[in-house]
């Protein structure tokens, strides 16, 4: 197998188990308060993390830092974006929350112009715009046509997921910012290990007991994002960013068979055709920035960058 298939094919898997996570997590959303869920995929996230650095032999070496600070930033916006995507998924179905996800690449090309002072020229933003056209019309479908609380749930679940986008997208500005002195090890470990005390700050807010089943569902979660994790950073090792970064959207296609096979959802035609316009607009935004050069630099950062 070609170092690129390899890398194609761990890139997948990584998707795979992705949504198997959320599917976990919405299993449970009902009843488990985001912060619980939250500090349950970091916590246990960790674990699968650690046990790969380990196995590589880069502890402790991996976990030196010469930013902490920068981790502490990371930690924030990253914990913020996990948070409110948790709180999406119990309110709307997961191809409408993963959809309206899926606007964090945007946001990143617009705080990477107004931060990084990256240059974006006009295709970009032309492909930015027409993004968030897509994510206009899978909004539309939770905000309008309702009444009474299923609006109020839809609009509520929407601003959470897009939320996320906007977190997720700066963490991964910052997590660009840490790559240049920190290894791949630390951000990752950090950030897991801090967003695990900042979601104990939850607990007055109503955690649950969790019954045997849920707290099984909430580990097996956690331990999913983490293999996840190991999964993604091992894809980049072995190919390159531009090959495998399209393959992020693959997530879409096990959400829509997963949600379809547990819950018995089935997308509607206004969130298949944001869904496509939003994931059209991001593959877009990839292949310029290969065709500018600029994926190589961001490799890293996707690599060290913890997806919820």
């Amino acid at each position: 197998m070609s170092s690129n298939t390899a890398g194609v094919v761990l890139k997948i898997l990584s998707t795979l188990v992705f949504a198997l996570m959320v599917t976990l997590i919405k299993l449970v959303s009902d009843r488990i308060p985001p912060g619980e869920v939250l500090f349950a995929r970091a916590f246990f996230g960790t674990i699968p993390v650690v046990a790969f650095l380990a196995f590589r032999g880069e502890i402790p070496r991996a976990l030196v830092t010469r930013q902490p600070l920068g981790h502490a930033k990371r930690a924030v916006v990253g914990t913020i974006s996990m948070f409110c995507w948790f709180a999406s998924i119990s309110y709307l179905p997961l191809a409408d929350a993963t959809a309206i996800n899926y606007s964090g690449p945007l946001f990143g090309v617009i705080f990477a112009a107004l931060l990084l002072h990256e240059t974006v020229r006009v295709y970009r933003w032309s492909a930015v715009a027409v993004g968030f056209v897509g994510v206009l019309i899978v909004l539309s479908e939770q905000t309008s046509g309702f009444s009474g609380s299923g609006a109020t749930g839809g609009l509520i679940g929407s601003l959470f997921a897009l939320s996320s986008a906007v977190f997720a997208a700066l963490a991964m500005v910052t997590v660009r910012e840490l790559t240049a002195t920190e290894s791949t090890g630390a951000i990752v470990f950090y950030f897991s290990a801090s967003a695990s005390a900042m979601a104990l700050l939850s607990i007055p807010f109503g955690w649950v007991v969790p019954t045997g089943m849920e707290a099984f569902i909430l580990i097996l979660a956690g331990l999913c994002g983490g293999v996840g994790q190991v999964l993604m950073t091992e894809a980049y090792r072995h190919a390159e960013a531009s090959v495998i970064a399209p393959f992020d959207y693959a997530n879409m296609i096990w959400i829509v068979i997963i949600a379809y096979l547990v819950f018995g959802d089935v997308p509607t035609g206004p969130v298949v055709l944001g869904s496509l316009i939003v994931i059209g607009s991001g593959v877009f935004v990839i292949w310029r920035e290969r065709q500018l050069g600029l994926l190589k630099r961001k490799a890293e950062a996707r690599k060290a960058n913890t997806p919820v």
